[in-house]
């Protein structure tokens, strides 16, 4: 089976296994809310969350179903901090942000474990870290980099050789790894619908299948229309990242569209034990990135840069995908696959998110970079904090002005065009 978006399709193998169960309400007109909040990802709905744990009424709109975007056709891999190094964000952002960003953000993974733990959420979380694998020497070189400033920084990082990343992962093709054992993986979907129970236990009211057409300030409250109807708010969170659309002018060319792709195969049981015993999930260094992980039924997940090609019985991702468990796992023989899905990722000029205030009282987070899991968390938390009196200025990030990133659209097909390119010749 392929993912669609036909109504009532699954979006990805997580919406199929997700032990949390799905939430829809429709819309009904109510009172003004102290926060409205459109997008239920997982930016939405930790905004939902926190602002409701600061007696902060909050309203929840989502276009289509919870986790619809990139939420729910996440890897789920819970990573720490940025894909960046750490001194690069330490550079960009200077002496007060960088610092304070790169420890708020390396400890994301500790605080969505603990939103986990707290609400008991089912969402096959995994604690053993993950790994950062060298697809070349220089890859390694890089890596070496990396570990020497979390180290510096008392990061618990280890940087494994060739031999070491072979016996953790269960293929020699690797020069070396990064293993970041602060990170883990989870079932995106269900931490997701997990986000959206603990919100709604809290006090907050979450809607789906409603679609927000116009964001207008009158007086003192903002009113959002919406094709059920409008809802009134002191306050208002963009919370769409990567699947922004025309709903605030120009805000969707802020960044550049990325698609990413996974198949996952059937449940291998016994047969894949020697993958990832310790079931980390793995991302690479290519410019191109490949990732693989293996899941609480014993299915392996691997995805790279780019749209399906296909389906999970025949075209030009099912032979990428059957062509690279053959070159990493060659002693596993040939699998079947029961689910391939793509999302969007939200990639800005210089791979750092934004906070942005458009207008007074209206904010969004926005461009992850692929790191949606800790990052809309986090920024969540931050949202709330920032409407109950923190000073902007204590913010993880500064606030800055949307600037259009350069050539997005045709950097999009740029990059698009590239990634089939390069799923046709690692088919070959």
């Amino acid at each position: 089976m392929t993912s669609t978006d036909a109504p009532g399709s699954p979006i990805s193998l997580w919406d199929q296994s997700a032990e949390e169960a799905d939430h829809r309400q429709p819309f009904h007109a109510a009172e003004k809310v102290d926060v409205a909040i459109i997008g239920g990802g997982f930016t939405g709905l930790s905004t939902a969350l926190h602002c409701c744990e600061k007696n902060l009424s909050a309203h929840v709109i989502e276009a289509k179903q919870i986790g619809y975007g990139g939420s729910g056709r996440n890897c789920g891999l819970v990573n720490a901090a940025l894909w960046l190094p750490p001194q690069d964000v330490r550079k960009q952002l200077g002496d007060t942000y960088g610092p304070r960003f790169i420890d708020q953000f390396g400890k994301g993974p500790e605080y969505v474990f603990s939103l986990i733990e707290k609400h008991q959420m089912r969402c096959e979380v995994t604690r053993t870290g993950t790994i950062h694998a060298a697809h070349s020497p220089a890859g390694f070189k890089e890596l070496e980099g990396r570990a020497a400033e979390w180290k510096r920084l008392g990061e618990p990082v280890d940087l494994l050789d060739r031999a070491a990343t072979a016996e953790l992962t269960g293929t020699d093709k690797f020069h070396g790894g990064l293993l970041d054992h602060r990170a883990g993986t989870i079932n995106p979907m269900s931490y997701c619908r997990g986000l959206a129970r603990a919100a709604r236990n809290a006090g907050a009211t979450i809607t789906t299948g409603v679609t927000a057409t116009s964001v207008k300030r009158h007086g003192n409250e903002w009113v959002i229309e919406t094709d059920r109807g409008e809802l009134k708010a002191g306050k208002v969170i963009l919370g769409t990242n990567a699947y922004t659309d025309t709903l605030w002018p120009g805000l969707s060319k802020v960044f550049t569209i990325i698609h990413y792709f996974q198949l996952a195969t059937s449940p291998l049981g016994q047969d894949a034990s020697h993958i990832l015993p310790g079931r980390q999930g793995v991302w690479d260094t290519g410019q191109i990135m490949f990732n693989v992980r293996r899941d609480a039924y014993d299915r392996l997940l691997i995805g790279s840069m780019g749209r399906i090609h296909g389906t999970t019985e025949k075209g030009l991702s099912k032979r990428w995908a059957q062509k690279q468990i053959k070159r990493y796992f060659p002693t596993l023989g040939p699998v079947n696959f029961e689910e391939a899905w793509y999302g969007q990722i939200a990639m800005t000029p210089d791979h750092l998110p934004r906070i942005y205030e458009l207008d007074d009282g209206l904010y969004t987070s926005i461009g992850y970079n692929g790191r949606g899991i800790t990052t809309g968390t986090m920024f969540g938390r931050a949202m709330a904090e920032l409407l109950t009196g923190m000073d902007k200025s204590d913010l993880p990030l500064p606030i800055s002005e949307p600037a259009a990133a350069p050539g997005a659209k045709l950097m999009s097909r740029f990059y698009q065009t590239a990634f089939s390119a390069n799923q046709l010749v690692q088919s070959l």
